[in-house]
């Protein structure tokens, strides 16, 4: 007689619709099944989250939501076609949190749900992956680590590279005082981007959107873009442009480095959304000065080519995205792993990769969340690094080349930033004596409260804006 397996006995039981409880405790041992439930069926978690866990022993995806049914259906049909069994399906993710018998959820929705979500998932009593940017405000992201906090449970956010060994050797490499002490770290993303259109009438959203519940915390607007869903990460109500989408991650490996555990003291920026004239309202250019007490951190962001007749995209030191540390004897670039002395001679090379996924689920395992290597406390700093930077340009207002040289000229490093900015607009025939550009204001922090010294109007967009019913509830106490 064949030996049935627990994982044989869960994965049948689904697929007959008969949904077993099973107890949960705070460590599930090595044999267990963990159940997940992903919600936000679109790239990421069509794409990395349900093949991340169904890969691993004796875990299974057995829920889906997304208020988009056609999306979530067609995640159903290839859970059904690639791991032999069915999974649920709810528009509303809370239905799905209401199940005792999910022990994880996999949450892979835009930027702007990221922290309700999660902390539902957590009051439900379930431990959550969730992707990166971790929120969509500052107080959002700690009201995220006192959820995790508050109700136990093991938080992992979707900064993969702390799971990447090579990046981690290099690290503490550059921590050891190989090359002496850091100076200051260079972070950049040169990804193309291209226009999200100009629409005359609202696009019409269709009738397999829930539309009031895919909005949820945000303002519930027409829409004037050509897409619905990932352009959303380009428009200040829903999404944090790519200085926090992607600049989270180099923002986190630099943060990382530098050993800080709190924001920058101070911080600038200085950008504009150049060419598209569209509907979206993020910068597609960008510099960033993060004061940091141990070394400055700088960031640039270009989603425009090199220039107008261009087909290549700009790069720092022949890489389009990365972290570079410039330290007193030479120089590291953590996402290729190489270091090199003062004379740019190759000194050491780092390798070696990891599993983001893998690494959350031993966590869950074992109970701790020492064991995550981007437990939500450090997603929030990094998070929050970013919007800082962001609300800076958000403050801003258009200036001359004469008025941002001004603002910048006692750092000759973000000088150096600045007049890469200059030769970038210049190739694509903007003109930077008109006032083309927006100049943020110097905002200082206070570290301790995460928080903007003397400034209201910062502060109000640190704390964000939330839309009835879909509230982030103040857990500080």
């Amino acid at each position: 007689m064949k030996t049935v397996t627990r994982r044989d006995f869960v994965k049948s039981s689904i697929a007959a619709g008969v949904m077993t409880t099973l107890p949960f405790s705070h460590v599930r041992g090595a044999n267990d099944r963990i159940l997940v439930g992903v919600v936000g069926c679109g790239g990421r978690g069509t794409g990395a989250h349900i093949p991340s866990f169904e890969k691993q022993k004796d875990v299974t995806v057995v829920a889906l939501s997304d208020p988009d049914r056609e999306r979530m259906g067609s995640a159903a049909k290839t859970i059904e076609a690639k791991y032999n069994h069915k999974a649920a399906q709810y528009v509303d993710m809370r239905k799905m949190f209401e199940r005792k018998d999910i022990d994880v959820i996999g949450n892979a929705t835009q930027n702007y749900w990221h922290g309700l979500s999660t902390i539902w998932a957590c009051q439900a009593g379930k431990h959550v992956y969730v992707e990166k940017p971790l929120s969509h405000y500052i107080w959002e992201g700690r009201q995220m680590v006192n959820a995790a906090r508050k109700y136990n449970r093991i938080v992992q956010c979707g900064t993969q590279r702390r799971s990447q060994s090579s990046v981690a050797k290099g690290i503490r490499w550059i921590q050891e005082g190989n090359l002496g002490k850091i100076k200051y770290i260079t972070a950049f993303a040169n990804k193309p981007r291209s226009s999200c259109g100009k629409r005359e009438t609202p696009l019409p959203i269709p009738d397999t959107v829930d539309y009031d519940l895919w909005c949820g915390p945000a303002k519930k607007v027409p829409i004037y873009r050509n897409r619905l869903q990932y352009d959303c990460s380009f428009d200040w109500n829903t999404g944090d442009g790519e200085s926090c989408n992607q600049g989270v991650h180099e923002v986190d490996v630099a943060r990382w480095c530098l050993g800080e555990k709190k924001l920058s003291r101070r911080v600038m920026s200085i950008g504009g959304r150049f060419i598209f004239n569209d509907a979206c309202d993020v910068p597609n250019t960008q510099i960033i000065y993060y004061d940091f007490p141990t070394a400055p951190l700088l960031y640039e962001v270009h989603n425009l080519h090199k220039a107008k007749s261009s087909t290549q995209m700009p790069s720092f030191r022949g890489e389009r995205v990365g972290v570079v540390v410039d330290c007193e004897g030479g120089s590291v670039s953590l996402y290729r792993g190489i270091a090199w002395d003062k004379n740019g001679k190759e000194v050491k090379k780092f390798s070696g990769g990891g599993d983001h996924f893998v690494n959350f689920i031993e966590a869950v395992r074992s109970g701790r969340r020492e064991d995550l290597n981007a437990e939500v406390l450090e997603g929030h700093l990094s998070t929050a690094v970013t919007h800082t930077g962001n609300i800076s340009y958000r403050l801003g207002s258009k200036a001359s080349k004469k008025e941002m040289r001004a603002q910048v000229q006692d750092i000759p490093i973000f000088n150096d930033m600045f007049d890469r900015l200059l030769e970038h607009l210049a190739g694509h025939e903007i003109d930077v004596y008109t006032k083309a550009v927006t100049l943020g204001p110097w905002l200082e922090i206070d570290q301790e409260n995460e928080s903007f010294k003397n400034n209201e109007r910062a502060n109000k967009l640190a704390r964000g804006f939330y839309r009835e019913p879909y509230v982030v509830p103040n857990l500080s106490g």
